[in-house]
């Protein structure tokens, strides 16, 4: 069962004051993911991106248990009545149009599927993440930020091809000037003249090239490239794995189990007092986008190791411990901001579509412009078409 393409591209309802607090710590997990990365990378010259990428990749396994378990702990929901809401919730997505709600509830969970699912998935995030990791390492931050994020274009240029709809003006000419106002980031320092006076250009241009990380041009294309891929599996997830949304979070009802009974009719599910042999349906906020993102996390880390010494024995990245504690609480460090902008990222893409959150992740190039200036590259680094640009994003 998959939403239609007009319901993917229609105006999202925000969700709540629930959302918006997802949707900014998902904003500054990202800026502490990425300051991380590069800090451990290039600082600490610990230069093991897919090793990183697995560490947290995997660790999105916990989102899932986690979150089960704060719903324990703060509800009077039990642990069954969460697993069958989102058993009968999967099912139901999983289900053939044709096929009716009752016959659906009592036939048996499309393991299979949701395998594929997951899997799926995982390798659609998992090559732009990596390109990612390795692109950090090679260009300034604030660069591949502001090319990561060109996603939001992507994402709508996918969207409409995809699935053969109608270009809708607004829309597009909001992507085009954020997506202007990107590539002004990125290209606007192409020149100094009139930047720093004449007698200190010398030792701004030296400092600047101390600051920047080798290869940026290599970088920015793997991020490119990145960008493309992250777009494409946003309307992916968003058109194939989330379920529709909640009418009951919506309207702001509250949670509860759902009484026995075994009277259950076609309209019955579709309305927000579902009963079903005790099921907490539909799930809690945040409950599936948790449980597949669980899956992602598990799938890496049952399935991705083996690149780890291939990539060991043929001398493309020599596997090698952390050397001192400051590169090891780093690397929780990652991973912990990593799970959290994986895991509120999918809660968002479920609620607002690809492309607003695409387009509200540009915020991200402020928050690392800002956060360059406090502990990265420093303002002697920023030139005056950064600052125009990014006002233009603002």
């Amino acid at each position: 069962m998959t939403q239609s393409p007009e319901r993917l591209l229609s105006l999202p309802r925000l969700g709540g004051k629930s959302t918006v607090i997802i949707f900014v710590l998902t904003l500054i997990a990202f800026v502490v993911e990425s300051q991380l990365t590069q800090y451990v990378q290039s600082t600490l010259h610990y230069r093991q991106p897919f090793f990183l990428f697995y560490i947290v990749h995997s660790s999105l396994a916990l989102t899932f248990p986690l979150h089960l378990l704060f719903l324990i702990l703060t509800t009077s929901l039990s642990a069954e009545s969460l697993l069958a809401g989102l058993s009968l919730a999967i099912k139901l997505h999983f289900a053939p149009n044709d096929q009716s709600h009752l016959t659906t509830v009592r036939s048996p969970f499309p393991y299979f599927r949701f395998l594929k699912l997951i899997a799926f998935l995982t390798l659609g995030v998992t090559i732009p993440a990596l390109l990612w990791f390795v692109s950090v390492s090679l260009s300034p931050l604030s660069d591949v930020t502001a090319i990561w994020n060109t996603n939001a274009f992507f994402a709508y240029i996918i969207a409409v091809r995809l699935f053969k709809l109608n270009w809708e003006v607004r829309k597009l000419l909001a992507v085009l000037i954020a997506t202007f106002g990107v590539m002004a980031v990125v290209y606007g320092d192409a020149t100094e003249s009139g930047f720093p006076p004449a007698d200190h250009r010398e030792s701004f241009r030296d400092a600047r090239e101390q600051a920047k990380p080798k290869a940026p041009l290599i970088g920015d294309l793997l991020t490119l490239c990145a960008s493309v891929g992250y777009g494409l599996y946003q309307v992916m997830y968003k058109r194939h794995a989330a379920l529709p949304s909640d009418p009951e979070y919506e309207s702001g009802g509250a949670y509860a189990p759902i009484p026995d009974s075994e009277d259950l009719t076609a309209g019955s599910l579709n309305g927000s007092n579902t009963r079903a042999g005790g099921s907490a349906y539909p799930p809690p906020f945040g409950l599936y986008p948790n449980l597949v993102t669980c899956g992602i996390g598990l799938m890496t880390l049952y399935s991705l190791w083996i690149i780890l010494p291939v990539l060991h024995y043929s001398g493309y990245e020599r596997f090698r411990l952390p050397h001192d504690a400051i590169v090891t609480f780093s690397i929780a460090g990652i991973a912990i901001s990593g799970l959290v902008f994986n895991a509120g990222l999918m809660i968002l893409l479920g609620i607002w579509g690809p492309i607003v959150v695409s387009v509200g992740n540009l915020l991200t190039i402020v928050l690392v412009f800002l956060s360059d200036i406090s502990v990265g590259q420093g303002v002697d680094v920023i030139t005056p078409w950064n600052w125009q640009a990014l006002g233009e994003l603002w």
